[in-house]
């Protein structure tokens, strides 16, 4: 529905989208970038990141870093220590959102939150994908097993005892998928490396 064909108000237009549009969005829906500046200025919308505008009145984002992400970038995935953070398999704080990407696609760049993106095969990309509503918006991350696989591939980048902290975390949460582990781990060409650690977690 628009602005144009319903001569519905601006914000009416954001509230039946969930609250929050990209400019594009936006514009599309019949709301002109006047409008969406006026209305920030207004204080009836905030710009959340560039292109991206919700209403103030909504509660708090609760991870505004993922929602963006999800935003910007819906084609990625989180992975890495992103995604064990988000699984809460880490005591590590990124100070950068891991997101993977397919070998022919373009790195993403972003400056807030920082995006670093990592070059998956297409049968490690597409393995493994959850969607996750945060907020709202739909946002692609690696499951737990899928995950482990993945650190323990990039385990030189990461660090080893980030690895062995993930996987002890991950049994502590009472869930211990032995199948899906190996499952991923074939898939991502670590079950030699995995395997001896998955059987002494047994």
């Amino acid at each position: 529905m628009s602005v144009v064909e319903n001569k519905i108000a601006p914000e009416e237009v954001f509230r039946e989208h969930g609250g929050q549009l990209r400019m594009s969005e936006a514009i599309a829906y019949g709301i002109s970038r006047y409008s969406l500046y006026k209305m920030r200025d207004l204080g009836i919308i905030e710009q959340v990141t560039r292109g991206l505008y919700r209403l103030v009145d909504l509660p708090p984002i609760s991870n505004p870093d993922l929602v963006i992400v999800g935003l910007k970038f819906p084609n990625t995935v989180v992975c890495l220590i992103s995604a064990l953070s988000f699984h809460e398999m880490t005591t590590q704080i990124p100070h950068e959102i891991s997101v993977a990407i397919t070998r022919n696609a373009r790195i993403p760049s972003f400056d807030s939150p920082p995006v670093r993106g990592y070059k998956f095969s297409t049968e490690a990309f597409n393995a493994g994908i959850e969607k996750h509503k945060i907020d709202g918006v739909s946002v692609q991350i690696y499951s737990a097993e899928k995950t482990l696989a993945d650190c323990f591939k990039y385990r030189n980048k990461l660090g080893m005892d980030v690895v062995l902290e993930a996987l002890k975390l991950y049994r502590s949460q009472k869930k211990f998928n032995l199948n899906k582990l190996l499952k991923y781990a074939k898939i991502c060409r670590v079950e030699k490396v995995m395997k001896p650690y998955l059987e002494a977690s047994l």
